[in-house]
């Protein structure tokens, strides 16, 4: 139901991004409900030269009028201001290949070596530019409006870092204090490890090196019975998983406290149910808000695990697609981290899977309908 699709080089014109199915009604602002999450993903310590440049902002080309959805396909425009610095490297007029300035060093952990090979690519620019993180600006852009969707019945969410470069910064979710989380350069609730942190990120500068790290996405207020458990592409922790592993550098991802429940016996796992005047609840959540594909109430709880960016500004060895040679990495302008700015496509990819399953369960034409079913069925889980 809800779906979108973007196209755009990290070096082109703009990025450009249409979601279809979202429903008529839905107050929307870009300047309000959009581009402060675009600036979220900007920020960050450890992030290079280029946001300084950019300075993202969505512009609404289709489906608003009047700061409200009509129910056709949503289309936005974010311009790339470094275009200017790429226009005849980037070009798409025919008699402007700058071959001169061929991209033709495979980076070890990026994709520029098998999808030069896939494509048929000798300059891999063809390829990188695609693949760039530059695009998860328009994952954020899609996400900003699902997130809208789920403020419609009363769910609300952060993104934030529980580690990062070798430190342990996980803290207490406080959902009373949020501004917390853009208040600091890491986004993490737990302030007492930041310097630590911004020192290894620091060194890792001098170094010429890159720090990955992990991130949570996290909702409540998340209805029961979301998902479900009868098909296997209908689990919802399948399909966030499937989300979230799409996002780059993304390596691992688990739901609730999925890892740890690994090691440890069943009575040390499993969330024991409770009754009270308030319904059912639990007093632990290491399920992460998610049983057998289907949401139980409890938070929901998505995490991430970012491996360091594959550009080095101390490259290691490769091979010149061109000659076959022994070669130096290419070296492109780059982040030291971008773990923070990670977390916030984190969980714009899972608030569009959750949006779609909102949808799914309470109708998808109109936001007022979605309201009133939500409201029925809260109503309904209530008597049960």
């Amino acid at each position: 139901m809800f779906r979108f699709l973007s196209a755009g080089e990290s070096h082109g014109p703009a990025l450009t991004v249409m979601i279809d199915g979202v429903p008529a009604g839905l107050d929307l602002v870009t300047e309000r409900d959009i581009d402060p999450w675009l600036r979220r993903r900007q920020g960050g310590y450890g992030r290079g030269r280029r946001q300084v440049i950019e300075t993202d902002a969505a512009e609404a080309r289709a489906g608003l009028r009047a700061g409200r959805t009509t129910g056709a396909p949503l289309a936005f425009q974010i311009e790339n201001k470094d275009w200017r610095n790429w226009t005849e490297i980037m070009s798409p007029a025919p008699g402007n290949e700058p071959r001169k300035r061929a991209l033709t060093e495979a980076r070890p952990g990026h994709v520029d070596l098998a999808g030069g090979i896939k494509y048929g690519h000798k300059d891999l620019r063809d390829v990188l530019e695609r693949a760039s993180a530059r695009e998860t600006a328009s994952r954020v852009t899609a996400g900003a409006v699902a997130y809208r969707i789920l403020e419609e019945i009363g769910i609300e969410g952060m993104a934030r870092v529980t580690h990062l470069g070798g430190v342990d910064c996980e803290g207490e979710a406080d959902w009373s204090n949020l501004d917390t989380l853009d208040e600091s350069p890491l986004r993490t609730f737990d302030r007492d490890k930041e310097a630590e942190i911004i020192e290894r990120i620091d060194a890792a500068k001098r170094d010429g090196d890159t720090l990955g790290g992990i991130i949570e996405a996290r909702f409540r207020g998340v209805p029961i019975g979301l998902g479900s458990h009868v098909q296997w592409d209908r689990k919802l922790d399948g399909r966030l998983a499937q989300a979230a592993m799409s996002i780059q550098a993304i390596k691992g991802v688990e739901i609730g406290d999925g890892w740890r429940n690994a090691t440890v016996p069943g009575s040390d796992v499993h969330d024991a149910i409770y009754k009270g005047d308030a319904g059912y609840y639990r007093q632990t959540n290491r399920s992460g808000g998610l049983e057998a594909g289907i949401t139980n109430g409890e938070e929901l709880v998505v995490r991430a695990a970012m491996k360091p960016i594959a550009t080095l500004m101390k490259p290691l060895p490769t091979v010149d697609v061109t000659t076959g040679e022994p070669a130096d990495a290419a070296r492109e302008r780059s982040d030291t981290t971008a773990v923070p700015a990670a977390s916030i496509v984190l969980f714009a990819m899972a608030s569009m899977v959750l949006a779609d399953a909102v949808m799914e369960k309470f109708g998808s034409d109109t936001v007022r309908e979605i309201r009133e079913r939500a409201e029925q069925h809260q109503a309904y889980v209530d008597g049960y």
